[in-house]
């Protein structure tokens, strides 16, 4: 049972001013600007807009946006006029925040004065207004709604623990207290309609989905399919319960003004439907492939993808160390009922090792966490085991807990001049907001009596911070480097150290949290292994794996004395007086909070990209360098000239004046005008590629009409523009490089090759560039800083698309055996579907059994019927039947022969009509050219891919020829469509075509084209005579060389990046010998140049359901670049 550990006689926290000043207002203390607040989705249609947007002159326009579209309450707003209406500043909603905080503070004696309680409020307002420093999304939605504004509102059936009496209560009202925590974990037990039960659980989730937070669950209470009931028969098991909780969870959209609901499914690895659940996702991508090919849309909003279940949450599994010591002895793993605890089924280590790593190349999950670390740090063991996570794997405690988060903007104590961080103001601002995170635990409500109950009894907190790899870039130091490592301990370790030290400091004044007496032993070992960390040691206590501590000898030495001084100091006062708090940090993603701080880079995660686009006033972007290259050149020793031309290199200049071939001289001497070059270089300011700014819209139709070209050209969106002036490829390559720059460093003028590791970031940057922070060095630096993290770290590792899938399980591994919690990968491109449609196999099985029993009944009626014909009384049609019949009947090929020898090949005309018909499929660019007879009959094919020199382009170029003799031989075209229609092997997937949207494979492809086209054959195709924005001449491959046949060669072409990918098993893909295909990403129509760059880096990332830009990767989670999105629940 909880007791209530007794506070000292202190009368409360003292506060010393750090950033504000007693003479004036914090208010006063910045310049505002007035904005407006537009957000468009692609196509440029408003979603949002809001006038008059009050916030400081620092604040970029994403992170004004985002507290418009977001953060501002919307109604019951008191205004000047009497009138109730929304927020419009910066200023409220930072006061409606801290004043709620210092109220709830001041009601339970948390301040020593009623001054000591203004400075926190000041220091408070001064930190959101600089963007020091923010809370969780749920507190920016939630808190002081009551206190500043007085709205009010029926009870949503939450709980609460009141602080005077220990009682637990129901909440009378939904806002007087907030819910203010981002991060839930529930527990379920076996029992499917009673509290506590399966079916409870998803309404204890809506509860924390519609205040805009997360919740993650062990589900391995569940008895597996087959087990036994207690009223007889046996369970339907667990995985059909998880498909009702994911369509329950996919229908929540947290009020329509914050996120997608966030959920993360942990299974224990020894479950007996462990291998059904390793595999759920893949399982469900391949139904998704099914309804497209069927016919359904294919967005993530669409059918297809809300029919099938598995996409509303995170998955992960629990590994226990004695997995892998089974993997290593290569020994048999065993899964156990979950009533009576039985071995249900052996499976070999190994086996199962090999789809989770499968699993994770083809799809992302599942994750891993790992169940004997976490609980060999865990501070409670005497009230259960840590089975579970949030959705972004930050937060890990007992079930029926929940952590409210905040993080800190790590530049905003870096001193770039200087190169020095400020770790007094750093530990300042560390103790200010772990006040706040416990007092938001005292205000706060909850979803269902557990929680509330265990929430008061533990207090867990989770303090953070973001900007880390901006800071590390600035620096001058790699990311992948072990300076690099050092510093990210030693930050990482000074925040919890004073975080806890904090609590120490709250536990003297109002008592350590209930369950600390019992947990004191634990808690305490936890906490001496923190600080060995600092110090490095050799020996931990009851450790199984050796954590990386802090290297001096690659750490700043005020650093290093800072960490261990705060650790000193956090296990002396906890000595002495306990905890307040039984978590106190986590690591995680800061998606939109940390794009509310115009943060570059979020948690512990390097930067994604060099080059940026700035959002302006109104809609619209620019183009700009990350604000961390400058500095960092400089701090690299690089001159003010020096830099500038590094940084060209990587923007470009925006201008065609100067340019390389096409310039305002060359574009002249074509007939273009001053007034036409001008609205040129103002196009080249977004672009992401040449090609797009030279078309009709730019320039108009009457300058092109100038020009001598006909609108039947300038209005055929395969037609280009620069080709049609003269232009080589080499030339307008040459010119996107210096006017739209290369979006790189790498081979930049003057740029030294030592410092090019200083750049790499988390993505290949630009469509030529090679280098990217290796796994390993995703997962050392959460090894050098999980040490020092009450929780977790919710991190991405990256891995390009070409890698293996033995990388992926090395992954795996080294992150156990380097002491983290959790790993979530991504492999760019492995969220793709690839179709294996069951009804195009039974389609053709049908086919060809029809096809089969035909032939027999043409073969028997031909043996029963007379031999002798007298064929000249036949007419053609009766002859050539038959002949068949003698062709079919006939026991040898002799005849077959002799009929081919006198068949004629019929020669196309010299100059012959056709169509040439490009795609994209799964990626890989195809051309398909056809040559007709002058009856319109199909006589050859061309076939080319978009890349030189591959081996497939060889054989489909080959295959082109041998399908075309056969045409003019007279071959039925329904022979081959009928024949290669359905065919499956890689590259399939998802294609780019009005009619065809998935194909499963490039042969597929073709004869569906060709029925489609020359038979009519709409059961082959998925839309008929759809209009769409694709296949219009501006696509990212439009301008690749194809063959000799109809395309200039390029020289020095990489080889082809086609992959061959399993369909089952663990067999690992070919890699092609380039790492990565140099495509250049071209701005399509309806597509602007912020959404352009992040599909280059993520070719697979979703579509915002908000404003419709592609979302880039943020933690485990997403988030929208260009309005705050964000898919997580931090």
């Amino acid at each position: 049972m909880a007791t209530k550990t007794k506070a000292s006689a202190k009368s409360g926290l003292q506060f010393s001013r750090r950033f504000t000043r007693d003479d004036i207002s914090v208010y006063e203390m910045f310049e505002y600007d007035y904005r407006t607040s537009v957000i468009r989705n692609p196509s440029g249609e408003t979603v949002f807009e809001m006038n008059n947007v009050e916030v400081p002159k620092q604040w970029s326009q994403i992170a004004t946006d985002i507290l418009a579209q977001k953060y501002f309450r919307k109604a019951g707003v008191p205004q000047p006029d009497g009138s109730l209406g929304r927020e419009t500043s910066a200023k409220q909603v930072a006061h409606r925040m801290a004043n709620g905080w210092k109220a709830w503070g001041e009601r339970y004696g948390y301040f020593a004065s009623e001054k000591d309680a203004q400075i926190f409020y000041e220091e408070l307002v001064y930190s959101i207004l600089n963007q020091m420093a923010v809370p969780n999304s749920p507190q920016w939605f939630n808190t002081g709604l009551y206190e500043s504004y007085g709205i009010t509102g029926k009870p949503q059936g939450h709980y609460y623990v009141d602080q005077n009496d220990g009682q637990l209560k129901k909440s009378q009202n939904a806002y007087e207290r907030p819910q203010p925590h981002a991060c839930f974990i529930l527990s379920v037990n076996d029992d499917l309609v009673n509290e506590g039960g399966i079916m409870d659980l998803w309404v204890r989730e809506a509860r924390i989905f519609k205040y805009g937070s997360g919740v993650g669950t062990n589900y391995s209470n569940l008895r597996g399919e087959g087990e036994k009931l207690s009223g007889g028969g046996s369970s339907s098991g667990l995985m059909s319960f998880l498909r009702i909780g994911d369509r329950a969870a996919g229908a929540i959209k947290s009020g329509g003004t914050t996120r997608r609901a966030a959920k993360m499914v942990c299974l224990d690895l020894d479950h007996p439907e462990i291998v059904d659940f390793i595999n759920w996702k893949v399982e469900e991508e391949k139904k998704v492939a099914a309804l497209i090919a069927a016919g359904y849309p294919s967005g993530y909003e669409d059918e297809a993808y809300k029919t099938v279940s598995g996409q509303n949450s995170n998955n992960s599994i629990r590994i226990p160390n004695s997995f892998f010591e089974k993997l290593e002895k290569d020994e048999d793993w065993e899964l156990k009922g979950r009533m009576d605890g039985r071995v249900m089924k052996k499976i070999p280590a190994r086996e199962l090792w090999n789809q989770v790593a499968y699993a994770a190349w083809r799809c992302a999950d599942p994750g891993t966490q790992y169940d004997t670390t976490i609980n060999e740090w865990h501070t409670c063991p005497e009230g259960g085991p840590i089975r579970a996570s949030n959705p972004c794997s930050e937060y890990m405690f007992l079930d029926n807990t929940a952590c409210n988060l905040a993080s800190a903007n790590l530049m905003k104590f870096y001193d770039a001049e200087t190169n020095h961080f400020d770790v007094e103001g750093y530990e300042y601002n560390c103790r200010l907001w772990t006040v706040v995170l416990e007092i938001s635990v005292l205000m706060a409500q909850f979803p269902s009596k557990e929680v509330a109950q265990l929430s008061y009894e533990y207090r867990t907190l989770g303090l953070g911070y973001a900007n880390l790899g901006t800071m590390l870039m600035v620096s001058g130091i790699p990311y992948d480097s072990e300076d690099a490592r050092g510093i990210a301990g030693a930050i990482t370790a000074i925040m919890t150290g004073i975080a806890y030290k904090t609590s120490a400091e709250m536990a003297e004044v109002l008592g350590a949290f209930p369950r600390y007496e019992e947990n004191k032993a634990h808690m305490m070992r936890v906490m001496r292994n923190h600080r060995l960390a600092a110090y490095d040691a050799d020996e931990y206590e009851g450790l199984s794996l050796k954590p990386l501590g802090i290297k001096a000898k690659y750490c700043p030495d005020y650093l290093l004395k800072a960490a261990c001084k705060a650790w000193d100091d956090a296990v002396e006062l906890g000595e002495k007086y306990g905890y307040r708090n039984a978590q106190a940090t986590v690591i995680a993603p800061t998606g939109t909070i940390g794009l509310v701080m115009d943060c570059d880079t979020t948690g512990v995660e390097p930067d994604f990209a060099l080059v940026k686009f700035k959002k302006l006033s109104g809609g619209g972007y620019f183009k700009i360098i990350n604000q961390s290259v400058p500095t960092a050149l400089k701090n690299l020793g690089y001159s003010e000239t020096e830099s500038e031309k590094i940084i060209k290199y990587a923007t470009g200049a925006a201008t065609f004046a100067g340019a390389p071939y096409i310039n305002h001289q060359s574009l002249s001497e074509k007939g273009f005008i001053a007034d036409e070059i001008k609205r040129l270089d103002a196009a080249a300011l977004t672009a992401f590629e040449v090609g797009f700014i030279f078309n009709k819209y730019t320039l108009g139709e009457e300058c092109l009409q100038r020009l001598g070209f006909t609108s039947e050209q300038y209005n055929d969106f395969e037609w280009s523009l620069l080709e049609a002036l003269g232009f080589t490829d080499e030339q307008i390559e040459a010119a996107n490089d210096y006017v739209c720059g290369t979006m790189m460093l790498e081979g930049a003028p003057g740029l030294k090759e030592e410092h090019l590791p200083v750049f790499d970031c988390a993505n290949k940057c630009g469509a030529k560039g090679q280098r990217y922070i290796h796994a390993h060095g995703h997962i050392r630096m959460m090894g050098a800083t999980q040490p020092f993290i009450s929780g977790a770290i919710s991190k991405t590792i990256n891995l390009p698309h070409e890698a293996k899938v033995e990388e992926i399980a090395d992954a795996y591994y080294l992150s156990w055996k380097l002491g983290l919690k959790a790993n979530a990968l991504y492999r760019d491109g492995s969220k793709l579907s690839q179709p294996l449609s069951n009804k195009s196999d039974k389609k053709k099985k049908t086919e060809e059994g029809n096809q089969k029993a035909d032939e027999t009944t043409i073969v028997n009626n031909a043996q029963q019927e007379s031999v002798i014909v007298d064929l000249g009384k036949l007419t053609v049609e009766e002859l050539l039947e038959e002949v068949q019949k003698r062709v079919q009947a006939s026991p040898d090929t002799k005849l077959k022969r002799k009929l081919a020898s006198i068949v004629e090949r019929r020669a196309l005309p010299a100059k012959r009509r056709g169509f040439t018909q490009k795609a994209k499929i799964n990626g890989q660019a195809v051309f398909l050219r056809t040559g007709e007879y002058s009856d319109g009959t199909l006589g050859e094919i061309f076939i080319d891919m978009a890349k030189e020199g591959a081996t497939m382009r060889s054989m489909m170029n080959c295959f082109a020829i041998a399908i075309s003799i056969g045409l003019q031989y007279g071959v039925p075209l329904e022979e081959f469509v009928d024949k290669f229609a359905f065919t499956k092997f890689d590259p399939s997937g998802f294609v780019e075509h009005p009619n065809i949207k998935t194909t499963s494979s490039i042969v597929d492809f073709i004869f569906r084209v060709l029925g489609y086209e020359y038979l009519g054959r709409t059961d082959l195709v998925h839309v008929l005579d759809k209009p769409e924005v694709l296949n219009t001449g501006n696509d990212d491959w439009d301008d690749m060389a194809s063959s000799q046949l109809e395309y200039d060669e390029k020289k020095d072409q990489e080889l082809s990046s086609v992959r061959i990918a399993p369909s089952s098993g663990s067999v690992v893909p070919q890699q092609a010998k380039s790492q990565r295909s140099n495509q250049q990403v071209k701005a399509e129509a309806g597509l602007d140049a912020l959404s352009a760059s992040t599909r280059n880096m993520q070719s697979d990332a979703p579509a915002c359901n908000v404003c419709g830009h592609i979302m880039m990767r943020s933690g485990t989670c997403y988030k929208c670049l260009n309005c705050g999105n964000q898919g997580g629940c931090s």
